[in-house]
């Protein structure tokens, strides 16, 4: 049973980092049609998360199969639990870039859109990273890498606050690009929730490897 249970695990495992790949593909995609002001691209990843849903429904049936099939324990078990958190955050964090792409087709289709506040590319720059790292994080089991991404969630948090303050003050200052810069503070706020949910995923893997909740708090190196 056990060299069939090890099967299993190396499907299942497999079929995640699929999943993975898609999210990460696709919020790629959606950031350069805000950047590029891409509209066809917006919809590309929009009506990609059929894809991502269907992954994620996938992944779940796996874990209750292998679940009921071979109960597995000690850390086969962590794996399939990790797992099923992990395929939730997936699928969330795949709705909020459909969010962004919905964003990313409003603000193509205006003539005029003035431009970001500079620090948004940094924060962009930093929540792909993040995605990336818990990515790899969770692909070679390092959960040295998963804490940095932990600790890196506060900078974030930082940038969307000094973003979102800029655009407000835009806001008062040009009432008729309202709903533009509505978009804008939308965007921020998407791109925090990505990096919330990135660090959802570093800190299961963190659980997977060391078998600790580090929901919390973050512990020392």
């Amino acid at each position: 049973m056990s060299v069939h249970l090890q099967r299993e695990i190396e499907r299942l495992r497999k079929q995640v980092l699929a999943e993975a790949a898609m999210v990460e593909e696709a919020l790629e995609k959606a950031l350069r049609a805000v950047k590029d002001r891409n509209a066809a691209l917006a919809l590309e990843v929009i009506e990609g998360d059929r894809a991502i849903d269907a992954a994620e429904i996938e992944v779940e049936e796996e874990c209750l199969k292998i679940l009921a099939l071979y109960t597995p324990v000690a850390r086969d078990l962590r794996f399939i639990v990790t797992v099923l958190k992990m395929n939730n955050d997936l699928e969330r964090m795949g709705d909020i870039v459909v969010s962004i792409a919905r964003r990313a087709d409003f603000l193509a289709r205006h003539e005029t859109v003035p431009p970001m506040p500079p620090d948004f590319d940094i924060m962009v720059q930093g929540v792909c990273q993040m995605v990336r790292k818990s990515l790899d994080a969770l692909i070679n089991g390092d959960d040295e890498l998963a804490l940095k991404i932990c600790q890196y969630d506060d900078q974030v948090d930082e940038l969307k606050r000094k973003i979102a303050g800029e655009l407000r003050d835009r806001i008062a200052e040009d009432p008729a690009n309202l709903r533009v810069l509505l978009k804008m503070v939308d965007l921020t706020r998407h791109l925090e929730r990505i990096a919330d949910l990135a660090t959802n995923i570093a800190e299961d893997v963190v659980y997977l490897v060391r078998g600790e909740i580090v929901r919390h708090a973050v512990p020392e190196n």
